[in-house]
This record gives C-alpha cells, structure tokens and sequence, in this order.
C-alpha cells in the first residue's frame, strides 16, 4: 500500500508544491446558548395569554374588527369620493353578474342579490383589505352548482318521480319544499360549512394550506372551470334543453349534445345572444385597453340588461318566440332561517374545495393589493372575515362567496380607499332587493348567460401566456395543462385535488433528481462554482468538490451516493476491492520469491525479473484525488437516512485513503452531526466546521502538503537503500 500510495503521489501535479503555503487558521464561532422546553415558562405564557382584563378584551375585539380602529381615522375629504364612485360602480356592475352567478349556483336570481348584499357588509366590519371586493364569483358559484345538482339528484328533484319526491319534502320538517326551495337550503347549509371550516383554519392560523396551491395550480384550475362554465352555459344561449351530464368527460359528452341539439336552437335566443356579444366584448376590451386613461368603465353590461329587458318585455319574446326568461324576482327578504343541518353530513366533503379555492383567492388578493398601496394584511384575519361574511349570511338565504378579481380590480381602479364602498355597493343592492328587481321579469336568461360567458375571457386569455409560461418554466407548465384538463376534463373538485397532487410530486421529483455537479475555483479566488456550466473555471488538484442542490433524505439518498460516485469516478467498495485483490497478490508473489531465493540461478533471475514487474501487475488502481469536499449550502435539512448516508460515505472513502471534509452547513445539520458521532475518532472538531468551501480547500491544500513532504522523505530513503541491494544480489550469484 506505500508503494501504491507513492506512486500515485507521484503521478499527481506538482502545482501545489509551487504553491506559496498558507497555514489553515480554523474559524470558531460561539453559540448562544437556547433554554430548552420548560414547562414553567410554557404555562406562564398561556396563563398571560388567557389573562383576561379591560386591556386584552379591547385588543381582542380590535383585532377582531379591524374597522373599529381605522374608522377612527379615516380622511373624510381625501377618502370618501373615492369611495362612493367605487361602491356605486361595482354595485352597478354587480346587479347583472349576481343574477347570471346565481343561476350558474342553480339558484334563483333572488338569492344572488341577497348574497351580494349581505357579505360585503361583514367582509367590511373584519376584513384588514381596504380593496378586496367580496360576493359571487364564478369558479365558486360553478362549484356550489355542481354540489347543489348532485343533491337534488339524490333527492330525486330531478328523476321522472320528481313531483311524488317533492309532496314528501319538507324544509326543516314543517314547510313544504319545491325544487328551488331545496336548492337554497342546499347552498345555505353549504355556506354554513365553508364558513366554519375558514373560520378554524383562521383560528388555528393554518393558512400555510394556501402555498400549496400556486399561481400555474391556480390558473390552470381557473382556466379549467371557465371550460366548464362556458360549457353550461350554452344551453341559455343557444335556448336549447340538453340532458345533463356529470363526472369523467361530461364536457366533450355535453359538447357532442350541443352539436346534437343545435337545430333545435331558439332563434330568438340565439340571435339576442350574438349581438349581445357583438356589443359587449368590443366596449369591454376598449374599457381593458384603456383602464388606465379612464376614470370608471364603461357599464356596458348593465345597459344591454337594461335594453334586453325592454325589449323582451315590449315585444313579448316570450310568448312570441318561447325565449326563456327569468319570470318573477319577489322584493324584501326573507325571515333568517337555521340552515338546515341534517344536510351538512352530506356536504361535508364538498365544502372543502370551495372553503379553500374561497380563502386562497380572497388572501391572495389582498396580499397583493396590501402590497401595491403599501399597507398591511393579516392572512389568519382575512380568513376569519371571508369565514364569517360566508357563516352569518347562510342565516339569510344566502350561498358561499369569496374575493372576485374583477370587481376587486374595478374597485382599486376607481378610486377605492377603504371598505366604506363596499357599504356603497350593499345600498345599490339593497335598492334593488326593495324596488328594482321585479322590473328584471322579462330580462332573457340568454342574456345572463352571455354575460357570464363574457366575464370569463380572463381565464381563456391565458392561453395565449402557455408560450412565455413554456420558456420561463417547462415543470409550471405542465402543472397548468394537468390542472386545467382535469379540472374541465373529470369534475371541479376532483381536478382541484389531482393538481395539488401532481404539483407535490413534482417537486418531490425536483428533490429526488437535483442538480449534481462538480465545483471548480474562478481565477485563484475565493469563488467557486460549476464546472459544467461555466467557463475557465479551474479544478484543484487532488481535491474534488461536490455540490447537491436540494436537501439529503430517504427519497433521494441512492441519487445522491450515484451522483457523487459518477462525478468523482471512483466508487469506494470497489476501489477497496481492487486494492485488497492486488494486496493478495503482491503478498503471492514475493512469498513465491522468498522461497526460491536460494534453490537456483535461473529462479533468482525469475524473482529480480517479478520484483521489477510487481508495482505494473500487482498495483492498486490510481485515484487522483485525496480530499473529497461536500458543499452542504443547498441542504436545508438531513433526515436520519441521509445522515446515514453521510457516514457510510465518509467511511468508505476512508478505507481508500480519501477524507471528507463538509462546508456550508446550517447550525441545525452540524447539531445534527455532532449528536450523531460524526467527530468520533478525529482529532480536531474544526474538520466539522467549515463555513465556506475555500476554508475547507485550504485546509485540505495544507494536508496535501504535508503528506507530500513525507512521502518525498520516504521515496529518497528507498531509492538510497536500493544500490545496496542490487550489490547484494550479485554476490549471492556468483557465490550460487
């Protein structure tokens, strides 16, 4: 093994023996020393927390409604203007889009505008958003849809025996119960479960749940929906009856009956329809375009109401022309009523999705417009305040509601400041509720399905960004086509849970196969980077650096011990497997040698001839490295699998004379090695505390010369004694 070992030495470059030797100055941090868990000071702190005075109840209820402290400040002048255009415009154009999204929650249109009405003005007690708008929106009133539909199917609301099903229905026991009455006590006991499920997450500040659900989850997810609502509305715009269709490809199956049943298409409805959207895209993509020079948008949607419903109502369309129409929308409101519970048990799982798709867009919008105007957002707080703008209006007739991006984004546009416009918006309802709605009578749903459709560009509009999305990143990608398939393809719900599901593989697929490269020195400094990616980067001779870019765990501990193995070129076991096979062999044949020494000439010259072959056949296999270094910078933790790893690691390279050396690693991964054992057996417990790469290269530069100059000491000692031997030899011969 010291022939071996000098002889590789020898082989090696002597750029380091040039090198300017720089003593290794080993930097030692002290630690601050952590109290550990103490029951004393853990019951001191619930007991202070559970403390209850004129103080903590004053805090609690400020922090409970946060509008309690910023009425106290607001600017009449500078705030209140802005926030009346704003209330009334968004009330303005939240009259059309109430009526169409409580159709698309299978709903009357009269429970549109209770809800529109009530959230909002609890959103605006408990909300810490000043611009977030609340009320119907889409994907939710689509998810509502589908969960109200699959009750009143298991209802048998709507089988052939529909009408003997109905005479035996009763809500809450005593009052006899349509179709439509049970599609609202559905939806309210709906509301009533979201409500408590973002209450509690609110409460047990487990709002981390929403980084789960990504922006291209979230698109994709969104996009998806839109499909789907595009899809059912179709049947109001073409007026045709097309049988429903649910589960695994109901869009292409109700698609194919579109095609089926376009010849029987209303004509009345189908050409209110098209110019209806040649009015209203054109005047909405003028108001997109130029948002910015406008002061409010042009309400083009609820003007083509407004005309729709005239001329429906002065040409009779609907006993002329069979046109659907909304027919009679009632005034007031209705006596608050329990939702009905015996429901909830079987709700209980569809509120999930809409409990969560609610908070992650009403806390994602106010962090973002929170950001934009410069003023903070609690997220727990915003989830308590969309939970109770869901929980208190069930009581009242009303479905689930959330952040809506596009009225949240005419509110900021139009001079909002703070949520006294969502007050605003409530009276534009409430004057509807009291006087206006009957007036809707003759309105076509043909007309609300095209406004529904029309508010739904936003989401087909990302397609034209899959390019951009491709060259930024191909995995967010594929994460949005997967999400946005399923969601259109199989059902809402379901394409919801198979998107987070693909989004978490693929980052556990991120982790298992990362990055693994190779580190060089930049120019002689301090520097280090990728060999592989970069240009004139320098290695070091006889040192290998290894970087692993994620963190070092169960997953990915076989890539890892394959990565480092193909980019040092060396596996341990069986370089140590070389090493003893040559050990053996050499031992072999000098014992040959030993034996024959002193029988006769012709085997002498045969053992001077094998001596001189021994180090050529018998020579351990050439590594070109001594000091192996692992960059743990990218490690954010290492499990007890990984830490294993580590160790069988350090030690087989051991065995063939390779230390390991780690740099850059985090305090709670040195933690981690020194309670484990890693120190045992060193010397020095500076070999665990390198801090950078460079602090570990030069100390092991250091050790690479020493064990130079020692093996320069050995080599002039064996070549010293070797003409002594060979005067030997021919001696012996000749006496032979």
């Amino acid at each position: 093994t010291k022939i071996g070992q000098i002889g590789q030495n020898n082989s090696r470059p002597s750029s380091t023996l040039s090198q300017p030797s720089v003593p290794y100055v080993p930097i030692k941090l002290e630690e601050y020393e952590t109290p550990g868990f103490s029951v004393k000071i853990f019951l001191k702190k619930v007991e202070k927390s559970c403390k209850c005075n004129q103080r903590s109840v004053l805090n609690f209820f400020l922090k409970l409604f946060p509008a309690i402290e910023w009425l106290s400040h607001y600017r009449i002048k500078e705030y209140l203007l802005g926030d009346i255009i704003s209330g009334l415009l968004v009330g303005i154009v939240a009259i059309p889009q109430s009526i169409s999204y409580a159709l698309l929650a299978s709903q009357d249109p009269i429970y549109g505008l209770y809800t529109n009405f009530f959230c909002p003005i609890i959103y605006f007690a408990m909300a810490t958003s000043r611009h977030v708008c609340v009320g119907s929106f889409g994907v939710l009133c689509l998810m509502i849809g589908e969960s109200v539909n699959r009750q009143l199917r298991l209802a048998g609301y709507e089988s052939d025996g529909a009408t003997v099903m109905m005479a035996n229905a009763t809500l809450n026991g005593t009052v006899f119960c349509d179709k439509s009455c049970y599609a609202i006590s559905v939806a309210t006991a709906l509301a009533f479960l979201v409500g408590i499920y973002q209450i509690l997450l609110g409460v047990f500040q487990l709002g981390f749940i929403s980084v789960y659900l990504s922006e291209p989850l979230l698109s994709g997810f969104v996009t998806g929906s839109s499909l789907t609502i595009i899809t059912s509305q179709m049947n109001l715009v073409l007026g045709i009856k097309i049988p429903r269709h649910d589960g695994v490809g109901s869009l292409i199956l109700t698609w194919i009956d579109i095609f089926r049943y376009i010849g029987k298409a209303n004509i009345c409805d189908l050409v209110t329809s098209l110019v209806s959207l040649a009015v209203i895209v054109p005047v909405k993509e003028v108001n997109r375009y130029y948002r910015d020079k406008m002061k409010a948008p042009f309400p083009i949607e609820l003007l083509v109401v407004i005309a729709a419903t005239l001329l429906s109502y002065f040409f009779d369309f609907n006993s002329k022309y069979k046109s659907k129409i909304c027919g009679a929308i009632p005034t007031g409101f209705k006596q608050p009523a329990v939702p009905d519970l015996r429901l909830l048990s079987n709700l209980a799982l569809d509120a999930i999705p809409i409990a969560i798709i609610g908070f992650a867009m009403t806390v994602s919008l106010a962090e973002i417009f929170g950001k934009k105007h410069g003023y903070p957002v609690r997220a727990n707080q915003e989830m308590i305040a969309i939970g109770m703008g869901n929980l208190i209006p069930a009581f009242f007739s009303c479905f689930a509601t959330s952040g809506a991006l596009t009225k949240t984004l005419l509110k900021e546009s139009t001079g909002c400041q703070t949520q006294i416009s969502s007050l605003v918006s409530s009276v534009v309802m409430l004057l509807i509720l009291l006087w206006i709605a009957p007036l809707f009578y003759s309105l076509q749903t043909c007309i609300l399905g095209v406004v529904t459709i029309v508010n739904l560009r936003g989401g087909l509009r990302t397609f034209a960004d899959i390019p951009k999305m491709w060259r930024i990143s191909k995995i967010d990608t594929v994460v949005w086509w997967v999400t946005m398939l399923s969601s259109s393809l199989i059902s809402t719900e379901l394409g919801l849970l198979v998107g987070v599901c693909f989004a978490l593989l693929c980052i556990i697929f991120r982790t298992q196969r990362p990055r693994a490269t190779l580190l060089g020195r930049v120019n002689d400094s301090e520097i280090y980077e990728d060999q592989f990616t970069y240009k004139r980067i320098s290695s070091i001779a006889n040192i290998k650096i290894f970087r692993f870019d994620t963190s070092l765990y169960y997953a990915n501990k076989e890539y890892f011990k394959s990565s480092l193995f193909q980019k040092t070129g060396i596996q341990p076991s069986l370089v140590a497997a070389m090493q003893k096979k040559a050990k053996a062999k050499a031992k072999a044949i000098m014992d040959k040698n030993e034996n024959c020494f002193s029988s006769k000439l012709n085997c002498l010259k045969l053992t001077k001839k094998s001596t001189t072959q021994v180090s050529e056949d018998v020579s351990a296999p050439v590594i070109d490295i001594c000091t192996l270094i692992i960059d743990c910078g990218a490690m954010q933790f290492i499990d007890s699998v990984g830490l294993s790893v580590l160790k069988e690691i350090h030690q087989d390279y051991g065995k063939i004379g390779v230390q390991v050396l780690l740099a850059n690693c985090n305090p709670a991964t040195r933690h981690l090695l020194q309670a484990s054992g890693w120190l045992t057996g060193m010397e020095d417990s500076g070999l665990l505390f390198f801090h950078s790469i460079h602090a570990a290269v030069k100390f092991a530069e250091q050790q690479n010369q020493a064990q130079q100059k020692e093996n320069e000491v050995v080599r002039e000692t064996f070549l010293s004694q070797e003409p002594q031997n060979v005067l030997v030899d021919s001696s012996l011969e000749r006496s032979l």
